[in-house]
């Protein structure tokens, strides 16, 4: 028994396009460039207490408890307190940073740059500026 299978082609099957937020892998390499995607690092001042699951946040070096640098590395966010003590702060996401900065915050080349023109690096160490 011989089967013809003249005009009969696998139908190919399209699927659809999805949005840029449906694609995880583009969604993440976007989520990983700051700015023009030249600059990692990006930082915000916080004057106000961090409070995170119900703890106000307190700098294990000075006992500081308000006026931050909130840095967000990537996906990866720290925070700096004025005596230029800094801790990677796992329980913030980038989402949470970008809730916290007004205008964008800043880009910086390096996070010494961003400490000093900040005013976290030291310097200001025990002062809460208003």
């Amino acid at each position: 028994m011989q089967i013809l299978n003249e005009g009969l082609h696998p139908q190919r099957t399209v699927l659809p396009e999805t949005a840029l937020s449906d694609d995880p892998l583009l969604r993440l390499q976007q989520e990983t460039q700051l700015g023009d995607g030249n600059i990692g690092l990006r930082a915000t001042t916080h004057p106000e207490e961090i409070v995170i699951t119900g703890i106000p946040v307190m700098c294990p070096q000075c006992g500081a408890r308000r006026d931050w640098m909130v840095i967000c590395d990537r996906n990866e966010i720290s925070i700096r307190c004025r005596c230029a003590y800094q801790w990677v702060e796992r329980e913030l996401t980038r989402s949470d940073y970008e809730a916290m900065i007004d205008v964008g915050g800043q880009d910086y080349p390096n996070l010494e740059a961003a400490a000093q023109a900040a005013g976290y690096d030291g310097t200001l160490a025990g002062t809460y500026l208003a």
